[in-house]
């Protein structure tokens, strides 16, 4: 399998899966796609499980020619083998995929762990440290602190927009120590990001600092995700209950309602989709920032500064992945694909958060809130469908937003709680590549 970027139009320049995934950007700013995607069907899983056997067996076409092919089965076992509940929510119409039960309580874990699996693979002996920067809204910066904590040959340094995190997204940020570097950047999240491109599409710096990226514009985030979806799609699609109105109906597939800010994990969905496995339409809840949202309803695609609300983690105001998506349907209408993008503000969030424990038995973090909330107006609007929802965090990491609002105090998991009582270490930095770089070549 070749890999392009979304910017080689003509597509002139392949690189392999092992020069995208140690780039993280391509040379050119565009991010790295496939030259095609496979197709697939239910039954080319006959005999596959568990999310690491769905995974191995969804991405072996992607990797076929990578040195990293051989190794894909133990990275799949590695890096994948978390918990992923499907919780019923609403009657046997609507199910819970929840992706927040990995070391750092948010679905990132996933794409982390195996980027890390990748590139650890990918290092030899007399390679030079390498340097992955990550911005991050919230979880992210956790989930590759987590994944890279302690490698041999690999040193973090996560941007965070300055009082735009939770404070225990922040505590957990700064806990790791070690190869892990934390600086709050006085600026939002699109600050932050853009300062991590500006240095990886420096080819330059790029070299002398071995950077890549583990934010969603890297293609080793993007890849496993889509293992989580095709694995959903399968088990709701083998249980039958799930989606089917009466005993004897074929099984309707389920639309999906996905959290969506910088747009990775959605996308992931939508290729899964794609390929040919059994997921419907899918809606993209936004909070307020409207980018998705006004192009979805027909305006012309603008990005712009982020708005900061109760949904930090989703606080974008310009999603690089939409690069990505605009380049998989580049001949074909985007708004006439079954996507939906919605926005939902602090006042909803607020409310349904409050309102989950009466209603579905569940407290819910303030990202996942947004797709409650979507989930109510469908079936306002007469949307009988099966509905997948997509729970991206655990509640306990906003406690200082869900706890006045249920009125109780939100149990912290094990991983989550053993960070929050490690000191934390926090430098400042100004939201320019100048300040970042002037940073590395102080060094540690």
């Amino acid at each position: 399998m070749r890999y392009f970027s979304t910017r080689d139009a003509r597509q002139e320049w392949p690189v392999t899966l092992d020069a995208a995934l140690s780039a993280g950007l391509a040379a050119d700013g565009g991010l790295y796609v496939p030259e095609r995607l496979p197709a697939f069907n239910i039954d080319d899983f006959e005999g596959c499980q568990s999310l690491p056997e769905v995974a191995e067996l969804l991405l072996t076409p992607f990797f076929a020619g990578s040195s990293l092919a051989p190794k894909l089965g133990e990275i799949c076992r590695e890096a994948l083998d978390l918990p992923v509940p499907i919780v019923e929510i609403e009657n046997g119409r609507s199910w819970l995929l929840e992706l927040f039960h990995g070391p750092t309580a948010a679905f990132k874990d996933f794409a982390a762990r195996f980027l890390a699996a990748c590139l650890a693979r990918l290092r030899t002996r007399d390679d030079p440290l390498r340097t992955v920067l990550v911005a991050t809204s919230g979880d992210t910066g956790g989930a590759v602190a987590a994944a890279f904590h302690r490698r041999p040959g690999f040193q973090v340094v996560i941007l965070y927009p300055d009082g735009r995190v939770s404070a225990r997204q922040a505590h957990q940020l700064g806990a790791f120590g070690d190869n892990v570097h934390a600086f709050k950047v006085d600026g939002s999240f699109d600050d932050c990001q853009r300062v991590v491109k500006q240095l990886l599409g420096d080819r330059q710096l790029a070299s002398r600092y071995a950077l890549t990226s583990a934010n969603s514009i890297s293609l080793g985030r993007l890849l496993p995700q889509m293992a989580y979806y095709a694995y959903a799609a399968l088990k709701l699609a083998r249980d039958r209950g799930p989606g089917t109105r009466d005993p004897g109906d074929q099984f309707a597939a389920p639309t999906l309602i996905i959290p969506t800010g910088n747009l990775g994990n959605a996308l992931a969905a939508v290729l899964v989709r794609e390929m040919g496995l059994p997921l419907g339409d899918v809606h993209f809840a936004t909070n307020a920032n409207p980018t998705l949202s006004e192009f979805f309803g027909g305006a012309n695609y603008r990005g712009r500064p982020s708005i900061a609300t109760l949904a930090n983690a989703m606080d974008v105001g310009d999603p690089s992945n939409f690069e990505r998506l605009a380049w998989f349907f580049r001949d074909r209408d985007l708004r006439a694909s079954g996507i939906h993008a919605h926005r939902v503000d602090d006042a909803r969030i607020r409310a349904r958060i409050a309102e989950g424990e009466r209603d579905y038995h569940q407290i819910w973090c303030p990202h996942t809130a947004c797709a409650v909330e979507i989930l109510a107006q469908l079936r306002q609007h007469g949307d009988g469908a099966p509905m997948l929802l997509v729970a991206t965090a655990h509640p306990a990491k906003f406690d200082d937003v869900v706890e006045p609002l249920i009125g109780h105090a939100v149990d912290v998991p094990p991983a989550l709680a053993a960070l929050l009582a490690r000191p934390a270490q926090v430098e400042t930095l100004p939201a320019t590549a100048e300040a970042l770089t002037a940073r590395l070549q102080q060094g540690w």
